[in-house]
């Protein structure tokens, strides 16, 4: 019984360390990242793609309510995983350090200092008593210094560097994935960074996707311009891959 109060304790408090170094809380954090639907990271020769499974629960919602890509600035862009509010509150907080930079200094905040900028901030939540970790992680990409960049932050405040990555549910086999296929930036233009994110978010549903269940979103080197794709420029690059669901799976799927 007494080992047991000790487990609680440890699993309560986020600012006790567990005798063998552990923080329950920020573990639960990440238990809840991976419970969000999917999203990928790619960085190309020619910029940063974003893209996010966001399936709704129900015919009847809205696709566009969902909101799983978001601008952090004129160069750079967000996805998550994990709790939305939570990363509404922290992509808000990203806005608003851009914002800071641009008054402070009149250039745009490089992604790094972005990045650092977030962790530090979600870092705080994970010392500080009578709050809980933030349960979402964070791919936040962009242009800096004109070269493509894309940063992953971790529920504990760590950020980490990556030429492709996924978040969320199904994190393992589409790190897998990209891993299998991801052949290096030089070479890979925004279009291949496209598909190869779309394939790898098709590989956990069947291998095919609805235009109104992604979000895609590009920071492109020559425009430095964040640029969410719509539903149109969506269907087209699935189109083209063939990811598209054949009529005999839309058949399926109405009869479940």
């Amino acid at each position: 019984m007494q080992g047991q109060a000790q487990q609680q304790a440890y699993d309560r408090g986020i600012t006790i360390f567990s005798p063998d170094g552990r923080l329950y809380q920020v573990e639960y954090a990440r238990e809840a990242v991976k419970r969000g639907t999917a999203s990928i990271g790619i960085r190309t020769e020619d910029g940063v793609v974003l893209a996010a499974d966001k399936r709704s629960r129900s015919p009847l919602m809205e696709p566009t309510s969902v909101e799983k890509i978001h601008k952090a600035d004129d160069h750079a862009g967000i996805a998550s995983a994990g709790h939305v509010a939570d990363a509404r509150q922290l992509i808000d907080f990203a806005r608003r350090q851009a914002q800071v930079n641009h008054l402070r200094y009149s250039e745009p905040i490089g992604i790094e200092a972005l990045t650092k900028e977030v962790t530090d901030h979600i870092q705080q939540y994970t010392q500080v008593g009578g709050a809980r970790p933030f349960g979402v992680a964070l791919l936040i990409g962009g242009i800096e210094d004109g070269e493509p960049r894309l940063y992953e932050t971790d529920p504990s405040g760590t950020p980490y560097e990556w030429k492709a990555v996924s978040i969320g549910a199904n994190r393992g086999d589409l790190q897998e994935y990209l891993e299998e296929n991801y052949t290096g930036s030089d070479g890979l233009d925004i279009d291949d960074g496209i598909e190869l994110a779309l394939r790898a978010l098709a590989t956990t549903n069947e291998d095919t996707l609805e235009p109104s269940g992604v979000d895609v979103g590009t920071v492109d080197v020559d425009s430095e311009e964040f640029h969410e794709l719509d539903n149109d420029e969506i269907e087209t690059h699935l189109d083209d891959f063939d990811l598209l669901p054949t009529e005999g799976d839309e058949d399926e799927s109405n009869e479940e």
